[in-house]
């Protein structure tokens, strides 16, 4: 978790300095002739930054409590073998999910027609999804 930290942190850096370099590079090189500073994509690698951040943000909180074997100059390979969560192979709702927030989010660019298609299977995926191991075969 550590290593995963400074590399954000890396990333963070790194984006903050193209956001700059870009909005540099936009104010000098301009067509048209006026010098002016190309906004949308200065903001959007300045998101990239603040993106990176907040995942930094998170690993640097997690790593204060997790101690695992990746973090350990001494650790062995086997240290590092134990369960790391609960995780359900046959489970087909993360693709639905998926596939139902894609059109969702299509359909901004296509139009609100495809919404009123979208949203109905993304909720029925994100219940069943929440909700696969409270019932059936699996049911805890």
């Amino acid at each position: 978790m550590k290593t995963n930290t400074k590399i954000f942190i890396l990333l963070t850096v790194f984006y903050v300095f193209v956001a700059i370099g870009y909005a540099y590079w936009s104010y000098q090189v301009q067509p048209t002739g006026k010098q002016e500073i190309e906004v949308i994509g200065t903001a959007a690698i300045l998101m990239l930054a603040i993106m990176t951040s907040f995942i930094a943000f998170y690993f640097g909180n997690t790593a204060k409590n997790f101690t695992g074997a990746e973090d350990r100059p001494d650790a062995n390979i086997e240290d590092g073998e134990a369960e790391m969560g609960f995780f359900a192979p046959w489970s087909w709702w993360p693709l639905m999910l998926g596939i139902g927030s894609t059109i969702c989010f299509t359909s901004l660019a296509v139009g609100w027609w495809l919404f009123v298609i979208g949203l109905p299977l993304a909720l029925v995926a994100l219940i069943g999804f929440v909700f696969e191991h409270s019932r059936g075969l699996h049911a805890h």
